[in-house]
């Protein structure tokens, strides 16, 4: 690494992963302040009222996410950090602050279009920052801070919420869960302030001033193919729909990206005070199982770093998607025998354990490599997006599918889509380990169609 100051691209890049861990932590927090806001709100009979709650910063998140692609090239990555940073702030504070459940979910809304900013623009701004021999490791920090921050959430939660006067509980304890959200929040805030702007993008905009497609026949060579990498998607999409086998590698990269969230994981994250009562224990068990899951998906995604090159995307991704629904299989056998206690805790880790080596990490991996070179950006935005809806969907459903189904129909649900992505990805995932980027784009795709100056026109 000569002629780079290590320390400082070490601090730029945590500082830039702060991101991920307010991601991580603001998404997880509502799960633990579950029991006492809905009691607050009146909101604990109604399944509809406690998805809206639940799903509220997720939208945001959708839009976050869809924005921040445009303005990250508009007004730079540093800009969209700081900004990002602003909503977590604003966001924890008037979250506690409101007695009304309207702006309850406002506040909620605020909070998950910084996670949407965050989750695009950290990884990216680190990859731009990172010296070509490090940049694995350090893009691989952001998602390690995703987990450490929903841990953090977790052991929060429990320390407010366990032992708790009913009264204080429910007036003032999911309050302080959201409220502790704003010491990270401030302290990225000051610290986006001392990060430089990315390189690329100072480059970008030396090449090319004009934030809107630059005027056919401007620039060299090299910068009209940069002009249509960057500010062409539009004929780029359309070389890319027209033939089969771009279509068959964009609906893998959206099933991967849906799937990931449509295993029902997550749900096990912010729901986990219907899956662990309805499992036998009360509010303060429910609180230390939290953590224990939290620990369990810390290790395992440190456990994906090294498996992730030894044993390859496509084995993961099989693993991931088979283990998950035999879990599944057995949990929701396990909730109709009205079984309870600590087997349902093992079988609870077991699958965390299993999504965090697995379809947590690995989907990512997937999707930086399957897509051609020139519609990767654009590709990684959409699949990212249909990632959030899915998300959405899911957070939704759940309550309403618990109340109908009970938790043993649900989950069997959730076994039978982890089954049939089985089928999918053994006929259509390819194995992307040890291969060139150059070589994955000539095997899946084929070369891509050059496309016209003008958008195709």
């Amino acid at each position: 690494m000569q002629g780079f100051n290590k320390r400082f691209i070490y601090f730029i890049c945590l500082v830039s992963a702060m991101g991920g861990l307010l991601f991580g932590y603001d998404w997880v927090v509502i799960g633990g302040a579950k029991p006492f806001y809905e009691l607050y709100f009146g909101i604990d009979g109604n399944p509809i009222m406690q998805g809206v709650a639940m799903t509220t910063a997720l939208v945001g998140c959708l839009i976050g996410a869809m924005v921040a692609g445009g303005m990250a090239d508009r007004y730079g990555r540093k800009p969209l950090l700081t900004l990002s940073a602003i909503l977590f702030t604003v966001s924890a504070l008037a979250t506690g602050w409101y007695d009304d459940f309207t702006m309850f979910n406002i506040a909620r809304f605020i909070g998950g279009m910084g996670i949407g900013i965050a989750s695009a623009l950290a990884p990216m701004y680190i990859a731009e920052v990172s010296p070509a021999e490090i940049r694995g490791r350090m893009v691989s920090l952001n998602q390690m801070t995703i987990v450490l921050g929903i841990l953090s959430a977790q052991i929060i939660n429990m320390l407010i919420g366990t032992g708790v006067d009913e009264n204080w509980g429910r007036e003032w304890a999911w309050r302080w869960m959201f409220w502790a959200e704003t010491v990270p929040a401030g302290l990225f805030l000051i610290l986006s302030f001392f990060i430089p702007e990315s390189p690329v993008f100072l480059k970008l905009k030396e090449t090319h001033p004009q934030p809107l497609p630059v005027r056919e026949g401007s620039g060299n060579a090299q910068g009209r193919e940069t002009t249509q990498e960057v500010y062409t998607p539009l004929s780029l999409w359309r070389g890319v729909g027209g033939k089969a086998p771009y279509r068959k590698v964009l609906l893998l990269g959206l099933v991967i990206a849906v799937f990931q969230q449509w295993c029902g994981t997550n749900v096990i994250f912010n729901y986990a005070q219907e899956i662990f009562v309805s499992a036998g224990f009360d509010v303060d068990g429910m609180f230390i199982n939290i953590v224990i899951t939290g620990i369990a998906n810390v290790i395992f995604t440190f456990v994906a770093l090294y498996t992730i090159e030894k044993w390859g995307r496509r084995t993961l991704m099989l693993l991931g998607a088979g283990g998950l629904g035999l879990i599944y299989l057995i949990l929701g056998t396990c909730y109709f025998m009205g079984l309870t206690g600590i087997l349902m805790v093992v079988l609870v880790v077991t699958a965390i354990s299993v999504y965090a080596m697995t379809l947590g990490p690995v989907t990512w991996t997937l999707l930086a490599e399957i897509f051609p070179h020139r519609v990767r950006g654009i590709a990684m935005a959409t699949c990212t997006f249909a990632l959030w809806v899915g998300c959405c969907t899911l957070t939704f459903s759940f309550p309403s599918m618990n109340a109908a189904l009970g938790s043993s129909g649900t989950f069997w649900i959730y076994s039978a889509i982890c089954c049939c992505a089985f089928v999918f990805l053994f006929r259509n995932c390819p194995e992307t380990k040890g291969k060139s980027l150059e070589q994955l784009e000539k095997e899946l795709v084929g070369p891509l169609p050059t496309p016209p100056c003008n958008g195709g026109e």
